[in-house]
């Protein structure tokens, strides 16, 4: 920005210039009217008012109530634009300032001093100062030091902390007017800064206006109050939006001044050109923060929803998955990708034809069958000593292990050479070892009876636990050949377990397996247990489940967010003013965008904290009862991340409602 000095002899040049300026409400397209075309009158404030002010002027502006004195205060200091005529700053057109070149004017070289005071009330005296700065991205600590300066300055010092509601008239304007020089306060626009005190603390201001006018500092003073208005060295009086009289332009040696003012307090500080987005995001936080607080049980109000919805889709989510995985957990008991088949058993005077090891062979060379573990299946007796067991005996190919997905926990497994020579060996499970060597010997070698047959054993099955209430431990498993000479007297399998490439073409090998067998031997009645199928269909149910009961979340969630807008909209009803304030001191929209919005990601943020700190304790709760659970860090995270993007849709609309505000009309709001 340049200055408005002038070399000696120069014609000097004005600070403000107003060229016929003309404001008018309602009516096509006028501010606070109906739309344009509802045919509304509209009224004219301001006739035409032309006027220089030159920098170091101290000025009143006097006239009586609904004379035009605050809306040309208003037009002056930016906060709103003028139906026509021209407005020149330092030779440059306000009207082609955007938004944000008007709130850096604004900031850079206005300070406004408001009748009504004007700080925003939760901060301190301090933070109210300091809130031009803040928006020029003066440092903390620079900010900090300036602003206690300027309030020590004032006298101010020992009320630093102080909030709005613990200071008096006299003290909060003081505030204001620390405010206003935060930046440097160039132009002081003073509207009625008497107008609510005393008469001691009426004159205290005057001084300081006085001070202000002396250390260079151009003075521009609204008022009904010709006395007041008697202390300014110009006088101008308006009446009906028109200019009636003017003691005269004193050009002065103002612009000199304010390099050479007495006080290095007034002199202005070096900003930048706007917050930068930490300093911003931090401060907003800190204010969010302390707004929330000071709203305690609103604020709680509005957390439940969202802490609801974020525990939900925690607990819902863990729920579905305990149970999915506890499906998986029973169909991989015996391999994800087997089916079993038998034959059924037609009448006692006409049974079906049994099963064989050709049929084996047959069903092995089928498409998408990958292998084929043929097995004898029956009650036995199993002794070792004195100890007698019943148990279930099976005999098995070399597949079973394969086939299966059944391996051994100690010892080895028979192989090939054991089925072909007929070998006496065996493998039992773990609850057939814990029966017949309680003694804890090691069972490995040991010899044990099976239906008074001897079997040496050469292995302990991995433990398969319970499916469907049946003991999977409770077994001995001895090589196929050995079961059909030594134990069963017949070498027809009980059943074949079929292990298949492909899952998703189970049901078509299922198909294709029965009528294979009935090939094999027409009139068997063939009987498949096709757990691939079943498998697939638990796990979209499971799937499908744990998809609605994260729905179902999902909408607390969503509730929860509305109620996060419907507050966030009453809090920009309520503080309407404060976003006045904040305009005038050079806040962008952009600024109270992000203000507002990292309020509702705050609010949602915290309600997203709790809840998956709650959701985390109702899962532990449920594991400890005994309910199947299965907690996931990346649905924790995500619940958590859905709670902030709720904040930022739904804070998205009263935040830029409050961005939208028009200055005037928020200064003016309760």
């Amino acid at each position: 920005m340049t200055t408005a000095a002038h070399a000696p002899g120069d014609a000097p040049r004005p600070l403000i210039e107003l060229q016929g300026i003309r404001k008018s409400y309602g009516g096509r397209g006028g501010r606070g009217g109906k739309e344009e075309g509802a045919g509304s009158p509209a009224t004219t404030v301001l006739h035409g008012i032309s006027l220089r002010l030159y920098a170091g002027e101290f000025v009143a502006v006097v006239g009586a109530s609904g004379s035009g004195k605050s809306t040309l205060m208003h037009i002056l200091g930016c906060l709103d634009r003028p139906s026509a005529g021209r407005y020149l700053f330092d030779d440059q057109d306000v009207a082609s300032f955007d938004a944000d070149a008007l709130a850096w004017l604004r900031r850079e070289a206005f300070g406004f001093v408001f009748q009504g005071y004007h700080l925003v009330p939760s901060e301190s005296a301090r933070e109210n100062t300091e809130i031009p700065a803040l928006y020029a991205g003066m440092p903390e600590a620079e900010r900090r030091a300036r602003a206690t300066a300027l309030l020590e300055r004032l006298d101010m010092g020992a009320r630093l902390d102080h909030r709005p509601h613990q200071l008096s008239g006299g003290q909060q304007q003081r505030v204001a007017i620390a405010r206003a020089l935060m930046n440097g306060g160039r132009i002081i626009l003073a509207d009625e800064p008497t107008g609510a005190l005393d008469s001691k603390s009426g004159a205290e201001v005057m001084a300081l206006l006085h001070e202000l006018a002396d250390a260079g500092h151009t003075i521009i003073l609204i008022t009904h109050d010709r006395s007041v208005a008697a202390q300014a060295r110009r006088i101008i009086e308006i009446r009906d939006g028109r200019i009636v009289a003017d003691s005269g332009e004193h050009t002065g040696e103002g612009a000199a001044a304010i390099a050479a003012a007495p006080s290095p307090v007034f002199s202005r500080p070096s900003v930048t050109g706007g917050a930068s987005l930490p300093a911003d995001i931090r401060e907003a936080t800190r204010a969010a923060w302390r707004v929330m607080w000071s709203n305690r049980f609103r604020t709680g109000l509005t957390l439940l929803g969202i802490v609801i919805g974020v525990a939900s889709v925690i607990v819902m989510l863990a729920v579905g998955g305990g149970s999915q995985r506890k499906v998986m957990a029973q169909f991989e008991t015996f391999g994800t990708r087997t089916m079993f088949v038998s034959v059924q058993l037609a009448s006692l005077r006409n049974p079906s034809a049994p099963l064989t090891l050709d049929d084996a062979l047959a069903v092995r060379a089928l498409p998408n069958v990958e292998g084929v573990a043929p097995y004898i299946e029956d009650r036995v007796v199993v002794r070792r000593g004195n100890i007698d067991h019943l148990t279930e005996g099976g005999g098995a190919t070399v597949d079973f292990s394969r086939v299966l997905g059944w391996g051994v926990s100690r010892g080895v497994m028979f192989d090939a050479e054991d089925e072909r020579r007929i070998a006496k060996v065996a493998v039992i499970g773990e609850t057939v070892r814990q029966r017949l060597f309680a003694d804890g010997q090691d069972p490995v070698g040991q010899d044990i009876l099976v239906d008074k047959v001897p079997f040496q054993v050469v292995g302990v099955l991995a433990s398969k636990g319970a499916t469907n209430g049946e003991d999977q431990d409770d077994r001995v498993v001895v090589p196929l050949s050995s079961a059909a000479t030594r134990v069963y007297g017949h070498p027809h399998p009980t059943w074949l377990a079929v292990q298949v490439r492909d899952i998703d073409k189970a049901q078509e090998t299922a198909a294709a397996i029965e009528a294979q067998l009935e090939r094999q031997q027409a009139g068997r009645h063939v009987l498949i247990w096709n757990r691939v199928e079943a498998l697939r269909v638990q796990t979209e149910t499971a799937r499908a489940m744990t998809l609605m009961l994260g729905l179902i979340a999902i909408v607390s969630l969503i509730v929860g967010g509305i109620g996060v807008m419907n507050v966030m909209l009453m809090t920009v009803r309520e503080r309407t003013r404060e976003i006045g304030i904040r305009v005038a001191t050079g806040a962008r929209q952009r600024d109270i965008l992000r203000q507002f919005m990292t309020e509702a990601v705050l609010v949602t943020s915290v309600g997203g904290t709790v809840g998956v700190v709650a959701g985390l304790g109702i899962v532990v709760g449920l594991m400890l009862a005994g309910v199947p659970v299965l907690f996931s860090l990346a649905a924790s995270v995500g619940a958590f991340g859905c709670a902030v993007l709720t904040g930022v849709i739904f804070g998205f609309m009263p935040a830029r409602n409050a961005a939208r505000l028009d200055p005037v009309v928020a200064l003016a709001g309760e």
